[in-house]
């Protein structure tokens, strides 16, 4: 069944898109000048990727592809090399999805002579601009809390980045503790799975962190049998370090092979970062 849509001008000139359990935010502008009307067009686009991603959601469930040349939808082969790169064996190409999108639109408006675009998918955010000064990005320690905690600025050497946050209390399952774990790349897909992968290697065996089959919370997962995080109660100040050193050893290693720029995470207010965010910030509270 075709989900629902529309496209909304919002206050000011951005448009937000929805369709099924997508949310784009869509902002387009060449110079300072809004672009509206492109930006609506590329809403409307967004509702193909979408109903892509759906016609081939039973295959993109599965982990870790094979023949992958035989796939021809760009978008698709976009979620599974994405997940592939990050190489984490619980991921499935559906890890990438709100990134990939948030791409897909991103690269049609940029295309098509934007100069600046910022596509949010539910947080997950591909930007892409050809300017002379950093764009500024906000970062919240906790996923279900949009009190910022930290910005930093982008350089404006590159004209394509993705911004992509995951963590507990986030409109995905996740098999870690980390309140947030956020993610800077070259692209939202990348940041996308990468947020996944670092956030889940959060994890940590204790008795105040609780678990459940993920099918036990949605019974259409695409990780069936595996336990996912549903509740931690307060950690001592050791445990909580401990958390964000094992996430944030999982991003070193991502920067260390080139997959993502760096990473923030938070686990229950302790907080650390890759030295790649350390030197980009630009407001520490």
């Amino acid at each position: 069944m075709p989900f629902e849509r529309s496209a909304t001008v919002l206050p000011g000139g951005n448009v937000l898109a929805e369709s099924g359990p997508m949310r784009l935010v869509i902002s387009a502008s060449i110079g300072k000048v809004l672009q509206t009307t492109t930006a609506l067009r590329a809403a409307e686009e967004s509702f193909g990727f979408l109903e892509r991603v759906a016609r081939h959601r039973k295959l993109l469930g599965r982990h870790f592809l094979d023949r992958r040349e035989e796939i021809k939808d760009p978008l698709v082969l976009r979620m599974i090399n994405s997940v592939v790169t990050v190489g984490d064996e619980d991921l499935t190409p559906m890890a990438a999805v709100a990134g990939t999108i948030a791409d897909e639109v991103a690269d049609f408006l940029f295309e098509r002579g934007m100069t600046k675009v910022v596509v949010d998918n539910g947080g997950d955010v591909a930007i892409r601009a050809d300017r002379d000064a950093p764009i500024t990005v906000g970062i919240r320690p906790d996923v279900g809390d949009r009190t910022l905690s930290h910005v930093i600025g982008l350089d404006p050497d590159l004209p394509s980045y993705g911004v992509a946050t995951s963590g507990l209390g986030g409109r995905s399952l996740t098999r870690g503790i980390a309140s947030a774990a956020t993610v800077v790349a070259r692209t939202a897909s990348l940041a996308d799975a990468a947020a996944t992968a670092i956030a889940n290697a959060s994890f940590l065996e204790d008795e105040q962190v609780f678990r459940r089959p993920a099918e036990d919370l949605d019974p259409y997962t695409d990780i069936p049998g595996l336990d996912i995080t549903v509740k931690v109660v307060p950690l001592s100040e050791e445990k909580k370090s401990m958390a964000v050193s094992k996430a944030i050893r999982r991003a070193e290693e991502l920067v260390r092979r080139d997959v993502i720029l760096g990473a923030f995470v938070a686990v229950q207010g302790k907080v650390e970062m890759t030295q790649y965010v350390r030197d980009r910030l630009v407001q520490q509270p």
